[in-house]
């Protein structure tokens, strides 16, 4: 290859990346303008707390909180992470009313939406999570005392009702489409 068509190649290509570079670059940002969802199994004692990937494809647990240091460890959080939405499991009986623990929650959310206001804050039906973990552990091999770990539990909760919310919002989204 002679050396001015090396050049000319060489920079047709370098022209071609310019174009690509604002591309690449809004990419990037709107990559970091996604942010995580925090999900709340929240109990009188302890709180199973789950959280997704940035992209929010994957539910994970990510630790159990005692109940009196929540909002601490939420804001504590907050500021470490970018996070979009807190979803918190709403305490329903079998029947649709709300359970005994909704007296705690109904004031915790209202809490989170005061201080939070740049953040969704939404309540999901947790109806199940604690049978649902307890099943998951029971059928991934977990030994027996290891169940009778409530903490696992709350955070194994805390990760089904975010794998449900968000599995909720991806079916909102395709029905539409």
């Amino acid at each position: 290859m002679s050396s001015s068509l090396l050049q000319s190649v060489t920079a047709s290509a370098i022209l071609r990346v310019d174009k690509l570079v604002p591309y690449i670059f809004n990419f990037q940002l709107s990559i970091k303008k996604v942010s995580r969802i925090l999900a709340i199994d929240y109990g009188t004692k302890r709180t199973g707390v789950a959280v997704s990937d940035p992209l929010r494809l994957i539910a994970g647990g990510l630790e159990t909180v005692e109940t009196k240091g929540l909002e601490a460890w939420i804001a504590d959080y907050c500021r470490r992470e970018e996070v979009g939405v807190i979803v918190v499991g709403k305490p329903m009986q079998m029947n649709g009313q709300p359970s005994e623990t909704w007296r705690f929650v109904e004031p915790l959310v209202a809490r989170l939406r005061r201080d939070y206001p740049d953040k969704e804050i939404t309540l999901y039906d947790e109806r199940y999570t604690s049978v649902l973990a307890h099943r998951t552990m029971l059928e991934s091999g977990i030994g027996k005392m290891a169940r009778r770990n409530k903490a696992l539990v709350d955070k194994i909760s805390a990760t089904i009702i975010l794998q449900s919310y968000m599995e909720m919002k991806e079916l909102r989204s395709t029905k539409y489409e």
